[in-house]
């Protein structure tokens, strides 16, 4: 038998081919095994995922790093509630560093449409400016009206001037008299800056902002959660409607205590509303001095309770 090997050409080049399509299959199931390996969870149904450790369904996620590495897209990612949780934490965290030396300060509230030259524009400015001389720092919502008017008394005043601000759809911006300004995001974020960093709160007459910083304020009193933090209220005509409903209403159908009553002062005299939050924020920064009023929001020198 001729061993040319011409003569086995075809069978060695079929085995060849076979061999290399066997290989090639045998490498591609490997590939692809190996590549499965990576997004599967090992046997025990285990995977840990940063601190997470998950079993059974919970377990077939994709790798972190993989999901961060292989994004596509516009940046949907800073659409999503961890990244959201960084930036409410920047938030606090800005505010804190920016507030932590400001010194006693009082918020001003009112409403931002109030016009220049109007009663209340006028008595926001004096406040603002009575607040100053009394060495406090004035904190508004840094925007127009009655926000304006304060920052600028304080400025007047020779003051701190301290604007924190608000996205809004409508975009007001950090009104001019404001020497500190900070933008926030987020509304929870702002008003615990609000809180925070004052030794009390001066109202104004004001629409729904204002009413929902003066009731949260009411709220973290009566609850204990701030203490001996004097609430004063400018505009006897304007407020007593609503401390008279309060009574009519809410006391009386046993929705609200008496006593919390005591949390407001109402007051038409800007020099009077400063004297009464001078003398609360003194309380505030000596809970345990001889200071004349009671921690309820009372006073001995006036105004009429709410």
């Amino acid at each position: 038998m001729s061993t040319d090997p011409q003569h086995h050409g075809e069978p060695a080049a079929a085995g060849q081919t076979a061999g290399q399509t066997a290989g090639k299959t045998a490498g591609t199931a490997a590939g692809k095994t190996s590549a499965e390996s990576r997004d599967t969870p090992p046997p025990a149904g285990i995977r840990h995922k940063g601190p997470l450790e998950l079993r059974r369904k919970a377990a077939k996620v994709t790798m972190s790093d993989r999901t961060l590495l292989d994004t596509k897209g516009p940046g949907q990612f800073v659409h999503t509630d961890p990244w959201r949780v960084l930036r409410i934490q920047s938030e606090f965290v800005e505010g804190f560093g920016a507030l932590a030396d400001l010194g006693p300060a009082v918020s001003v509230f009112g409403s931002a449409r109030t016009l220049p030259g109007s009663l209340n524009y006028e008595l926001a400015v004096e406040v603002g400016r009575q607040l100053a001389e009394a060495g406090l720092a004035v904190i508004t919502g840094g925007g127009p009206g009655s926000m304006e008017a304060a920052n600028k008394g304080a400025v007047q005043g020779n003051g701190v001037s301290v604007g924190l601000g608000i996205e809004l759809p409508f975009e007001q911006g950090m009104n001019q008299w404001v020497d500190l300004g900070i933008n926030f995001r987020y509304f929870f974020a702002r008003k615990t800056m609000f809180v925070k960093y004052a030794q009390g709160f001066i109202v104004l007459p004001g629409g729904l902002g204002t009413l929902d910083e003066l009731f949260e304020a009411m709220v973290l009193v009566q609850t204990r959660k701030v203490t001996s933090f004097p609430i004063v209220l400018i505009g006897t005509a304007f407020w007593s409607p609503m401390v008279e409903w309060i009574q009519s209403t809410l006391v009386s159908e046993g929705m609200m205590s008496e006593e919390d009553l005591d949390l407001l002062q109402v007051v038409d005299d800007p020099a009077l509303a400063v004297e009464l939050v001078v003398e609360g924020a003194a309380r505030h920064r000596n809970p345990n001095g001889s200071g004349s009023g009671n921690g309820s929001g009372t006073s001995s020198t006036g105004g009429t309770r709410g």
